[in-house]
């Protein structure tokens, strides 16, 4: 059931289609069913305190809507996750817009870390959390203002942007990205013209009307979020709106960027990014990470000769598993077949060869394909911010199911990355495949989610090639990874995009100096 959120009381049941479904998974030898995912709960205050969002509620409840924008006409969703990493980053661009709202000797605004909103798994989704905002916001709101944990707001700006749409309308607005070509990450949705269709870069922040938010939680009530996968998400929440032209397309706005915010242009930003590539310390040494590669035999005299010749020389520790044990690469035959899908009988040997003696004892497990081009340097660099006495489950963060419960996992193209302590809670729990050709990710995210173990997305993760993604998203980043030799030269790739140069030489070092 739904929760008041003052004071905690149950309040009426939602109406048919908003429902919150419970996936059960049933542990290895166990009868018993583990929950995939738990009710919606409070906003995140400890059990009995009526929390931030309870007592902002309290000075919204009039309804009044003035005639300007202010603070408290925008409810922010700080699109927040679990790890501790992650949370300090929401918490400080919290402080950071309470800051700015004192400054303007304004009333503070309602301000949500999505990852304290309820127990619900699909909240991440967005389209789930609907129903809740509206019942919350409906009536006393103009706007639903989604951020990042990196994007960097300008209030004063953003309240001179916004009060020129008509709130009383339906609005999507953000910065737009679009398609260059049809790509598989979007299903190869608009073959005929990529460019027709926008979508936002969340990483500029993007905005929903309260009307358009009512609007679609009526939507969401009569007509339940299907069952299915979540890959793209800013490109399936666009789709979802736009709803085959019968609902808003995307208004782009000029000032929602995604510039550092140090840089000249940024003044005439009401949103920019904090920084390009994290780095909190020192970065993990490469001998502290042992990287386990997934091949087999047809592609030992291609595939594997990529790694060699491209980011397989940054490697300390690197194990090639394959189907058959051939010593000139050398490959190490797990016993398990090659399967032409799956492969998570082959994933769980690696999993358990992580914490035999077999292998050095390091504190990361990288488990890339044979066709994954990665950036070890920047990788390094990345987890100086994550904490490896945590089970860390790091990576591109895929769904499914999500709208109905569902589970998140780490899609395994772009590298799934595992802290030790997350590898030991796996095996301890009796979790494995029920085949040996079942989706490795997919089970892995089943297991986690049994296990209330947060998977960790990471937007510099790329689960395929640099052309299936929009040039405006790749050029604010310093991506990790990507995935797939289709149809390009995979050496050329990864001397384009993730050799270490210029782009990690002087890896930024904003996020250490604000922690």
């Amino acid at each position: 059931m739904v929760l008041d959120i003052i004071g905690g009381r149950p309040t009426a049941p939602p109406p048919p289609g908003g429902r919150r479904w419970l996936f059960l998974l049933r542990a290895a030898g166990s009868e018993s069913p583990v929950p995939c995912s738990s009710p919606i709960m409070a906003d995140g205050s400890s059990p009995g305190e009526p929390g931030e969002r309870g007592r902002r509620l309290r000075s919204l409840s009039d309804g009044s809507h003035p005639s300007s924008t202010r603070s408290e006409d925008v409810v922010f969703v700080i699109q927040s996750q679990r790890n501790s990493f992650h949370v300090r980053q929401a918490e400080k661009l919290r402080k950071d817009l309470l800051l700015q709202t004192q400054a303007l000797q304004e009333s503070p605004p309602v301000i949500l870390l999505l990852h304290r909103l309820s127990d619900n798994e699909g909240d991440w989704s967005i389209l789930p959390l609907l129903p809740d905002l509206s019942s919350q916001f409906g009536n006393n709101s103009s706007w639903i203002m989604f951020l990042e944990e990196d994007t960097r707001v300008k209030l004063q700006k953003l309240h001179e942007v916004l009060k020129t749409f008509d709130r009383r309308k339906e609005w999507f607005l953000g910065k737009p990205l679009h398609d260059e070509e049809s790509t598989i990450i979007h299903h190869y949705a608009f073959s005929e013209n990529p460019a027709a269709f926008q979508y936002p870069d969340f990483s500029a922040g993007w905005a929903l009307s309260i009307p358009l938010v009512n609007r679609l939680t009526s939507k969401i009530e009569e007509e339940p979020l299907k069952s299915d996968f979540t890959i793209d998400l800013k490109h399936e929440v666009a789709l979802y709106i736009w709803e085959d032209g019968k609902g808003p397309r995307l208004t782009g706005v000029p000032e929602l960027c995604t510039i550092p915010e140090h840089n000249p242009r940024a003044q005439y930003c009401a949103t920019t990014v904090s920084s390009q590539s994290p780095l909190c310390g020192q970065p993990v040494k490469s001998d502290n990470i042992f990287i386990a590669v997934k091949t087999c035999k047809k592609f030992h005299s291609d595939r594997v000769l990529v790694v060699k010749k491209t980011w397989g020389k940054q490697a300390s520790l690197l194990e090639y598993y394959s189907d058959y044990a051939d010593p000139s690469i050398p490959t190490i035959n797990l016993g398990v077949p090659n399967t032409e899908r799956g492969h998570c009988g082959k994933t769980f040997a690696i999993l358990r060869r992580f914490l035999s003696s077999h292998v050095p004892n390091t504190d990361w497990l990288l488990i890339v394909d044979d066709d994954t081009l990665i950036s070890l340097p920047r990788l390094q660099a990345l987890l100086s911010c994550y904490d490896f006495s945590e089970p860390v489950c790091l990576g591109e963060r895929y769904g499914y199911g999500l709208g109905q419960g569902g589970y998140s996992y780490i899609t395994g193209g772009g590298g799934m990355v595992f802290s030790r302590e997350a590898v030991v809670q796996l095996l301890a729990s009796g979790c494995k495949c029920y085949s040996n050709d079942a989706p490795d990710d997919m089970v892995l995210g089943m297991c986690l989610n049994a296990l209330r173990v947060p998977v960790t997305h990471s937007p510099l993760f790329h689960q395929a090639r640099p052309e299936d993604y929009a040039k405006e998203f790749l050029a604010h980043q310093t991506p990790i990874s990507f995935h797939k030799h289709w149809n390009i030269d995979p050496i050329a790739v990864f001397n384009k995009w993730l050799k270490n140069d210029k782009h990690t030489e002087g890896l930024q070092k904003s996020t250490k100096d604000e922690l």
